[in-house]
């Protein structure tokens, strides 16, 4: 049985099921800084999993080194088998994982069509503008508006809605709660919901994990940029006293 699988708690002679997603012995650097030591976590395929933990343990930098774009990375990213590691971002994108992240990225100069079109098509299966509207009624209503002009909560639903059309199967989503009014909190909640019955694959980095509880099946912790323990949304009221001693809260 290989370390990983005793550390998510496999009993010996159980399968490990293939992942879409297997991150080993990740490490990352921004200049001299050694941000990522050794992180491990698995994503199967139709999952909601999250990345817990307290500011500057590393979540970001994780999702950002899934994608190739941190100063250097050094691991392995397995991505349905195929590793990435030595890849650049675009092929990354290409091969069916997309990142919203916590700045959104919403072009101010564009209108809302304009910056949902931006991104291209990575493969077949994204879903149409028309789909879009329908989790998003304010995006349709605000078509014409300037990046500048939309609220946050609708920045937020521009941003990941923009990948929802390029095919991506894997949508990385970072802090997509933060800052925004409980209504907005909740849609987006149901949203994850509504994507994970349609086989999309989430990975969620999420403070808040009240609302990460309503949506993931799985929570891994992270401590100054290693995981350190994985949480069953299942388990997660009899772990409620240790996520607050790791989350601080």
């Amino acid at each position: 049985m290989s370390r990983f699988a005793t550390f998510i708690g496999l009993e010996p002679g159980m399968p490990e099921m293939k992942p879409l997603l297997a991150v080993r012995d990740l490490n990352a650097w921004y200049g001299e800084s050694h941000i990522l030591h050794g992180v491990e976590f698995d994503v199967t395929a139709g999952e909601v999993v999250t990345l817990l933990g307290r500011n500057g343990a590393g979540k970001t930098t994780t999702m950002k080194s899934i994608m190739g774009i941190v100063g250097r990375r050094e691991g392995s990213v397995l991505l349905d088998g195929a590793e990435t590691i030595r890849l650049p971002s675009n092929k990354i994108a290409y091969l069916g994982i997309a990142l919203c992240p916590e700045e959104r990225g919403i072009f101010a100069s564009l209108n809302v069509q304009e910056n949902l079109l931006l991104p291209p098509k990575v493969s077949d299966g994204g879903l149409s503008v028309e789909k879009i509207f329908q989790l998003f009624p304010n995006l349709k209503e605000r078509l014409s508006s300037q990046g500048t002009k939309l609220s946050g909560g609708e920045q937020q639903m521009l941003a990941i809605g923009r990948i929802l059309r390029t095919g991506a199967r894997l949508l990385l989503l970072d802090e997509p709660t933060e800052g925004l009014a409980p209504v907005i909190v909740q849609q987006i909640g149901h949203t994850i919901a509504q994507l994970k019955t349609q086989g999309f694959t989430i990975l969620l980095v999420e403070q808040n994990f009240h609302f990460a509880a309503t949506v993931a099946d799985r929570h891994y912790v992270m401590e100054n940029g290693r995981v350190v323990d994985m949480i069953p949304n299942a388990q997660l009221d009899a772990n409620m006293a240790k996520l607050h001693e790791y989350l601080g809260v």
